[in-house]
């Protein structure tokens, strides 16, 4: 497939594009610092963007298979920039017909898992208190995704870890996998691809968790 990254320098970002030339596809990856993306490959294309202008990004996503997103805020101090970015790329996809699209969201922003336990919906409630301003960011992007022409995932997991890919982890399509409070961000990248062509996760968010 011939797909587009957006958010490539990012942990999650370079994780799919590391699977996906793994696997074979041909990548595109937008990024504005290229020294900071650390992966390579024949199948590797890198295109340097600011995501300001969704004219400029028109060539990035014209003609692929699938957009795949890791944008979004890395501390309090960035919230509102997966919804404002969000919007650009989803600007240059409806100028050029590219219809595929999954992003990065958190699991705060869906609903909990059936059956929580007074732990998970405590652990939920104080996480979601301390990062309000970034999951309203998320939960804006999220409208902004519903809005849009595009056939759209959000991807939502839980707190993150930087650990090897297992493979191993659980999706829930509307909903949160039980007592699912971690996932490494190279599981999420391998759920997001594999994501892509499951027609049952389109215009859905997406849990994901161990």
């Amino acid at each position: 497939m011939e797909l587009t990254v957006f958010g490539a320098t990012g942990g999650i970002g370079q994780e799919i594009v590391r699977q996906a030339l793994g696997a074979g596809h041909r990548v595109t990856a937008v990024v504005r610092d290229p020294a900071r993306l650390t992966v390579t490959g024949a199948n590797l294309e890198v295109f340097r963007a600011d995501l300001t202008d969704p004219e400029s990004l028109r060539p990035a996503v014209a003609g692929r298979h699938a957009v795949l997103s890791g944008l979004g805020a890395r501390s309090r101090k960035d919230a509102g920039v997966a919804a404002r970015l969000t919007r650009t790329v989803l600007g240059a996809m409806e100028a050029e017909q590219v219809r595929r699209l999954l992003v990065v969201s958190a699991s705060p922003v869906g609903p909990g898992a059936e059956n929580d336990t007074p732990l998970d919906r405590a652990m939920r409630s104080l996480i979601s208190s301390l990062l309000k301003d970034v999951y309203a960011d998320l939960r804006e992007m999220e409208g902004e995704l519903a809005a849009s022409s595009t056939d759209w995932t959000a991807v939502r997991p839980p707190r993150l870890q930087n650990k090897p890919l297992t493979g191993s982890y659980r999706t829930v399509v509307g909903g949160f996998p039980p007592k699912g409070r971690f996932i490494a961000r190279a599981d999420v990248a391998h759920a997001m691809l594999a994501m892509i062509d499951d027609p049952g996760t389109v215009k859905q968010g997406v849990g994901v968790a161990y």
